[in-house]
């Protein structure tokens, strides 16, 4: 019974990343940031949907940032280092497919105090 209640949430996330990412795509000049959350760590990726290109990354994993909303906002405050880095200003929000609460929202929040416009 677990294992289809498991399957039938990641599903709902399937639908709802393609519903979003029917919607919205990234440029060099307003790329798409994209987060991915595990249970014990976060990603994120700012990508050129045009040239399908990675402007610029960050691995909560080799930074040692775990997955929470401390380590979310941690893990804005570097990314929007990187992002400076390469003369971003303004992106488009993919969540992924995930709620936007928690430690999805702390990190939207967080990039925007660093800076960033969403």
């Amino acid at each position: 019974m677990r294992a289809n209640i498991l399957k039938r949430k990641l599903s709902l996330r399937i639908k709802r990343k393609k519903r979003i990412r029917a919607k919205i795509s990234g440029c060099a000049t307003l790329p798409r940031v994209s987060i991915f959350k595990s249970n014990r760590t976060l990603y994120v990726q700012a990508i050129d949907d045009v040239k399908a290109h990675t402007i610029a990354s960050v691995n909560g994993k080799k930074l040692g940032i775990k997955s929470n909303i401390e380590g979310a906002k941690k893990l804005a405050a570097e990314f929007a280092k990187s992002l400076k880095a390469a003369k971003i200003e303004e992106a488009v929000f993919d969540r992924n497919g995930y709620l936007y609460h928690g430690v999805v929202a702390a990190f939207a929040d967080a990039l925007r105090e660093n800076g960033i416009k969403l």
